[in-house]
């Protein structure tokens, strides 16, 4: 399985690592042509990671789609609205929907075009619940969700707030829902619900545990650790908070996401989850690994972009995950973290394609 988490333009980091991965693998199997799509038997993606998991898919490679990111990332963030129209969504979404017709034309979630399983993660903001639009057609809700365009499905879950409007998507039997990004729920790092749909018995996946039988590679679009002065937050308004606490439940549920699967299994690239719990490395909530389970993220901090020698760059320059001048950094980012940090140890030869 891969997950690819939310981020805006910091999704060229995903595509660094994943442009490392595909290479390794090539090599591996000796097949100068095998793609990402061949190896993972499932692939999900929530907002960016949504853009990014599609492409892939629908069989394309990673350095294929790294490169039609570098000129979409451009576009997608460059419309901006107006002023007035600035109290519903920064950016207007023409630019996005047009770029995603180009990349999945008007493919749906039941198309044979697309060669592996699939999960676009979204959110129905008016029923206030999580919705994971899968393609597996034993799937609960596959009878009513097949005919969605998989790019609508895609751009209901890239719909950040604040950032664009909600993606309106007919359901059938006259009823409309609105979606938002994926990333406003437990899921911008799609990881753990992956997990959950591959071992639950309500989905229709129920694919056996162990860290020989289940393998999960988890990328994020870039991570850092949040510091503020107490006099600099103690005297918040009501705007300042609207972005942050959004911000602080997101990081929340990521390491939520992180603690869980390093937890049921003996990560090789387990880190400290904080000062008390330390990597979990003495731990497991299970008798023997559920999983073997792989987090990728680059780290931005001024510390790690130095030994990445990237020392003249300010951290904080690269957060914004709209400021889409930084997709060429992000990306050479991407690429040098991955080849520090990707071992072809990693990847157990069990998990080689027969």
């Amino acid at each position: 399985m891969l997950a690819l988490d939310g981020g805006g333009i910091r999704g060229a980091i995903t595509l660094g690592y994943l442009v490392h991965i595909e290479k390794l693998l090539r090599k591996r199997h000796k097949n100068p042509n095998l793609l990402l799509c061949d190896y993972f038997d499932l692939i999900g993606g929530t907002s960016t990671g949504a853009i990014i998991a599609a492409g892939l898919s629908i069989g394309m490679s990673a350095e294929e789609l790294s490169k039609i990111y570098q000129e979409l990332g451009g576009k997608i963030f460059s419309e901006k609205t107006s002023l007035f129209q600035r109290l519903n969504a920064k950016f207007e979404a023409n630019a996005l929907k047009k770029e995603l017709k180009n990349i999945l034309g008007d493919l749906t979630l039941e198309s044979d075009r697309i060669k592996t399983g699939l999960c676009i993660v979204t959110k129905r903001d008016d029923t206030a619940s999580t919705w994971p639009l899968i393609n597996h057609p034993e799937g609960k809700f596959y009878s009513s969700n097949k005919n969605i365009l998989l790019r609508q499905a895609v751009r209901a879950s890239t719909a950040a707030p604040t950032y664009f409007k909600p993606e309106e998507i007919d359901l059938g039997e006259g009823q409309t829902g609105a979606f938002i990004d994926g990333g406003v729920s437990m899921h911008n790092d799609p990881s753990m619900m992956l997990f959950l749909m591959a071992t639950l018995k309500g989905f229709p996946f129920h694919w056996k545990t162990g860290a020989d039988q289940l393998m999960l590679v988890s990328i994020g679009t870039g991570s850092w650790d949040i510091k503020h002065k107490a006099e600099d937050v103690k005297d918040n308004k009501l705007w300042d908070w609207a972005g942050e606490v959004i911000s602080l439940l997101m990081n929340d549920a990521k390491d939520m996401s992180r603690m869980m699967l390093q937890l049921l299994s003996k990560s090789p690239t387990a880190k400290v989850i904080d000062g008390e719990m330390g990597d979990l490395s003495k731990d497991l909530l299970t008798p023997e690994p559920a999983l073997h389970y792989l987090r990728y993220d680059a780290e931005l901090s001024l510390e790690n972009l130095t030994n990445l020698e990237f020392s003249d760059i300010n951290p904080e320059d690269l957060r914004e995950m709209s400021k889409s001048e930084n997709r060429g950094i992000l990306a050479e980012i991407g690429a040098k973290a991955a080849a520090v940090e990707v071992k072809t140890k990693h990847f157990p030869t069990a998990f080689d394609i027969k």
